[in-house]
């Protein structure tokens, strides 16, 4: 259903700031360093590491709700994940499973973010207070949307 700008819905600067998250998100994206130190993601793996980066020993049910993708599609994504070395699956009590990354996740994580980390002092420069700033509202952008449904972050 859509949202008309006068219902008191999301408005026009809203639907622009929203585009602009996204925009600078494909942008960012399109500066991932490549070569043998960067192991390549699709799009649904990386929203899945990022999830299980965020909350490690997720049951891959709770993975898929926090993604809002498809269980099937989670599935298919921790066994390429797994065979890539990305994160490691352990049996709970019971019939659960625990998806936790693994230190190659990590690695590559660390070299993500000292990649970007240069990009954006390139392009920032020394304006450390806007950076947190940033950082501190896209943190609770993204605690919000990952959010359980089940009972909250």
């Amino acid at each position: 259903m859509a949202v008309r700008a006068d219902s008191g819905g999301i408005g026009t600067h809203e639907c622009r700031d929203q585009h602009l998250i996204l925009n600078v998100g494909r942008l960012v994206r399109a500066r991932t360093p490549e070569g043998p130190q960067v192991v390549p993601l699709t799009e649904t793996e990386r929203q899945v590491m990022r999830v299980v980066d965020l909350y490690p020993g997720a049951a891959p049910s709770e993975i898929a709700r926090r993604t809002r993708l498809q269980r099937t599609n989670v599935s298919t994504a921790l066994r390429s994940l797994e065979g890539k070395g990305m994160v490691s699956r352990a049996a709970t009590n019971g019939r659960s499973i625990a998806v936790r990354p693994t230190e190659r996740a990590a690695a590559n994580l660390r070299v993500l973010r000292a990649a970007w980390a240069q990009e954006l002092a390139v392009i920032l420069g020394d304006d450390l207070d806007t950076v947190r700033k940033c950082t501190h509202l896209l943190s609770h952008l993204e605690q919000r949307l990952t959010a359980d449904d089940q009972g909250g972050p």
